[in-house]
């Protein structure tokens, strides 16, 4: 027994190799099972642009950025953020549609409505107050179907999905490297191409490309050893050494 909504629907599960349930003979028209989440679909495209979101398989780029999406339709919408169709009018930052771009709004205003009734840390956004509170509990919904590893956050499970599909969709446009997360990709760009030193040692003043080789150094100031030996009790400042 499934439920969707406040419906339920009695449907038999048997994954085929593309993960799809059908009923062909019957005389009612049965929904399409996502053999992964069990969410219904009524119809078979449905599904399988569901499905991409299982395997990391994001087919449509943009041509602006490294972006990829599943869906013709993200994709669509993500182009509203490089049109500026929904900006905001006090930093200027650009939404994919106007319910974000709300949302975004309240962060100008200071007000956060949404307290964690655990520890009282205050939220803009319901969604982060969910989030937040898988903290408390130790609950992670996102599973992997694969390997069975279970994740806090959806956007976790699609970055671990690519270490089984081996799906890398952000590509350097200065070497053409290719990167599983945009964040490493971000990465790349400052230590690789760019000579930018955003972050400043407040110690002796040093700049650095990234905020992880500030840490490291930081480490050399304050003596502080936070990598240490499984074999022994010899510790170290930086990892790899």
């Amino acid at each position: 027994m499934i439920y969707s909504g406040e419906s339920c629907v009695e449907v038999e599960i048997e994954a085929d190799n593309n993960d799809i349930t059908e009923h062909p003979h019957d005389d009612k028209p049965t929904p399409y099972v996502c053999t992964v989440c069990l969410k219904l679909f009524v119809s078979k495209g449905s599904l399988t642009v569901h499905r991409r979101k299982h395997t990391g398989d994001n087919v449509y780029s943009c041509n602006e950025c490294e972006k990829s999406f599943s869906h013709p339709g993200s994709l669509r919408q993500h182009m509203n953020i490089h049109r500026s169709k929904h900006k905001c009018a006090e930093c200027g930052k650009c939404f994919e549609n106007s319910s974000l771009l709300a949302r975004h709004r309240i962060r100008h205003s200071g007000e956060k409505p949404f307290e964690c009734t655990v520890c009282g840390k205050r939220f803009t956004q319901s969604a982060n107050l969910v989030t937040h509170s898988r903290i408390h509990s130790g609950e992670k919904p996102y599973k992997c179907h694969m390997c069975h590893k279970a994740y806090s956050k959806s956007g976790h499970l699609n970055d671990h999905m690519r270490v089984h599909t081996g799906d890398k969709p952000y590509i350097c446009s200065l070497c053409n490297k290719s990167f599983r997360q945009s964040s490493n990709l971000r990465t790349h760009k400052r230590r690789v191409h760019s000579n930018i030193r955003p972050y400043y040692c407040l110690y002796c003043g040093r700049l650095f490309k990234t905020n992880s080789e500030l840490k490291q150094h930081v480490h050399s100031h304050t003596g502080t050893r936070p990598y240490s030996c499984r074999h022994c009790s010899e510790r170290f400042t930086r990892l790899n050494n």
